[in-house]
C-alpha cells in the first residue's frame, strides 16, 4: 500500500468542489486545510476539513483570486501541497508559479503547460501546428489590419470569441457579416471586462454542433491515458446544464478517434495531471476546441463509469507517482449522467435568485455532489450552481430516468431553482432519443418558458416544512398508521 502521498493539502475554492477534494484527502488519510471568506463561514466545507483559515477581499470573489493570500493561508495550514479545484485561481499560471516557489506542490498541470492551453490563441496554433483539426479561423493578432478582412473570407456564420475566454463570456455568434466588425468588438470589451485580455479571434461556426470532450490524464514520465469521452451540448449560454457518458453519437470507430486525438495532443503538450480536451463535432467531424487545464466541473460522470477517482490521480501525479495504470486497463461500464441544479428562474432568462434554504432533502440511489446546507442563504455572490445530481445505470434510457426520478424527488425550499426545467429536458423525445447539440434549448424554447415548480411535492415539501417542529416534539401525537397497525395512506 502507498504511503500517503502529502501530509496537508490545502484547498482554494469553496462550495460543492471544496467538499468533494475533502472527501478524497479523507480517503487517502490526508488532511484537508481550506480557504473561505466570511459569507461562507457556514458551508459544509468549513465544517469537514481540518483546518479552516478566513481570507477576505473587497468582495468574496476577490478574496478567492488573492494568490499571495491564498499562499499565506497555505503556509499557515502548514500544507505541503494545493488543490486548486476549479474556476477561480485554477488556471492560473501566476498562481501555480506563486505556489510552487512557495515550496507547495501545486495539484494540476506545470505553469507552463497552463499558459499555453489557457491562451486559446496559443492552444489553437499549437494543436494546429501539431497536426490535429481545428475549424477555419483568422486570429487577430497574426494581422490585425487585415484581420476582419481575413474573418470575412472564412463566411458566414461565425463566432467570435476572446482569447482568455470561458464559461461563454464574450462570445458572439455572427449571421450577418455587416454585424461582424460590432460583434468584434463587443467581444473585446467582454474579454477585457473579464479576462483582462482584449485579443479575439473568429472561427467558421458549425451548425447545430455537438460538444464533445476527452478526459486525460499524464504523469511526468510521459504517460497518458483518456478516460473515454463526454458529452456536454445541452448548454444555455454556451455553459453545460447536463453531461454525460458515454455521447450517443459516436460509434465505437469515431469514440476511438477522438480518445486518441485527446491523447495525442496532451502527449505533445507534455501534459502531466488531469485535463480535459474540448471537440466541436458534426456530421463524422471534429475540431479542436479548447483544453481546460484542470478539473472539470462535469467529472462524476467519468468517475462513475470508469471506477476511478480522479481526485486522488491527480494528487498523485503532483507527488511525482507514475499512473497506476495503462489504457488497457480503463473500462466504461454503463451510463452516466449529470444535471446541474443552479438557484436561477430559467423562464425569466435564467435570472440567479436568492433566499434561505429552509428545507433540503436529497433523494437516494444517486451521487449527489452539493455544497450547500439546510439553514446556508443563497446570493449572488457566486456562480448559481448549488449542487450536482448525478445517476448511473446499464443504459442510457436507465440513467436518465433514475436522474428525472432523482430530481423529482429532491426538495429545496427557500430558493427558487431549475429542477423543474431539468425534469422536463429529462422526459423530452429530443433529448431521450439522443437529438441534441448546442442549440437545443433554443429550438425548444418551451422547455424554459414554463417553471411551474415543484406542484404538488411543493405542496406537501412546505407541509414538512410547517409540521416539523410538531413532529419531532417528545408530545407529538403518533401517526395514524402507527395506531392502526399495518394499513397506511
Amino acid at each position: 500500500m502507498h504511503t500517503p502521498p502529502f501530509d496537508t493539502v490545502l484547498v482554494a475554492n469553496r462550495g460543492e468542489i471544496a467538499v468533494r477534494i475533502i472527501k478524497t484527502l479523507r480517503k487517502l488519510g490526508l488532511r484537508s486545510a481550506v480557504v473561505y471568506h466570511e459569507i461562507d463561514s457556514n458551508t459544509p466545507a468549513i465544517s469537514m476539513a481540518d483546518t479552516a483559515i478566513e481570507i477576505s477581499g473587497l468582495s468574496p470573489i476577490a478574496a478567492y483570486l488573492d494568490i499571495a493570500q491564498i499562499v499565506t493561508a497555505a503556509h499557515k495550514a502548514r500544507a505541503d501541497a494545493l488543490h486548486p479545484g476549479y474556476g477561480f485561481l485554477s488556471e492560473n499560471a501566476e498562481f501555480a508559479r506563486a505556489v510552487r516557489k512557495a515550496g507547495i506542490a501545486f495539484i494540476g498541470p506545470a505553469p507552463e503547460t497552463i499558459e499555453l492551453m489557457g491562451d486559446k490563441i496559443r492552444a489553437r496554433k499549437f494543436v494546429q501546428c501539431n497536426g490535429f483539426p481545428v475549424a477555419p479561423s483568422a486570429v487577430d493578432e497574426d494581422d490585425p489590419e487585415g484581420f476582419v478582412v481575413r474573418a470575412r473570407a472564412i463566411g458566414a456564420p461565425l463566432l467570435v470569441k476572446p482569447s482568455g475566454g470561458g464559461g461563454g463570456k464574450g462570445m458572439r455568434i455572427v449571421r450577418d457579416l455587416d454585424c461582424l466588425e460590432d460583434a468584434i468588438e463587443q467581444s473585446r470589451r467582454e474579454g477585457q471586462r473579464y479576462f483582462g485580455d482584449r485579443r479575439v479571434y473568429v472561427e467558421r461556426y458549425i451548425e447545430r454542433p455537438r460538444h464533445i470532450e476527452v478526459q486525460v490524464l499524464g504523469d511526468r514520465f510521459g504517460n497518458v491515458v483518456h478516460l473515454f469521452e463526454r458529452e456536454c451540448s445541452v448548454q444555455r449560454r454556451f455553459q453545460k446544464i447536463i453531461e454525460e457518458t458515454p455521447s450517443p453519437a459516436l460509434s465505437p470507430q469515431l469514440r476511438q478517434r477522438i480518445c486518441e486525438t485527446a491523447v495525442g495532443i496532451a502527449r505533445a503538450a507534455n501534459y502531466q495531471n488531469a485535463g480535459t480536451v474540448e471537440f466541436i463535432f458534426c456530421a463524422g467531424e471534429f475540431y479542436f476546441l479548447e483544453m481546460n487545464a484542470r478539473l472539470q466541473v462535469e467529472h462524476p460522470v467519468t468517475e462513475l463509469i470508469t471506477g476511478v477517482d480522479l481526485v486522488a490521480e491527480q494528487i498523485h501525479a503532483a507527488a511525482g507517482r507514475a499512473l497506476g495504470f495503462s489504457q488497457s486497463d480503463i473500462v466504461s461500464h454503463g451510463h452516466a449522467i449529470e444535471i446541474r441544479l443552479y438557484a436561477e428562474a430559467p423562464e425569466r432568462g435564467y435570472a440567479p435568485t436568492t433566499g434561505k434554504v429552509l428545507l433540503l432533502e436529497y433523494p437516494d440511489g444517486v451521487r449527489i455532489d452539493s455544497g450547500i446546507l439546510q439553514g446556508q442563504n443563497i446570493t449572488t455572490a457566486f456562480d448559481p450552481m448549488l449542487a450536482k445530481i448525478i445517476a448511473h445505470a446499464q443504459t442510457r434510457g436507465e440513467s436518465a430516468l433514475k436522474a428525472h426520478r432523482a430530481i423529482r424527488e429532491m426538495i429545496l425550499l427557500g430558493c427558487e431553482t431549475n429542477a423543474s426545467f431539468l425534469a422536463r429536458i429529462l422526459a423530452d423525445e429530443a433529448f431521450l432519443a439522443g437529438e441534441i447539440h448546442t442549440g437545443y434549448l433554443e429550438e425548444h424554447p418551451h422547455i424554459a418558458a414554463d417553471n411551474f415548480s415543484f406542484g404538488l411535492s411543493a405542496f406537501l415539501a412546505s407541509a414538512a416544512l410547517l409540521t416539523k417542529p410538531v413532529r419531532e416534539s417528545a408530545d407529538a401525537v403518533p401517526p395514524l398508521h402507527a395506531a392502526l397497525g399495518s394499513w397506511r395512506n
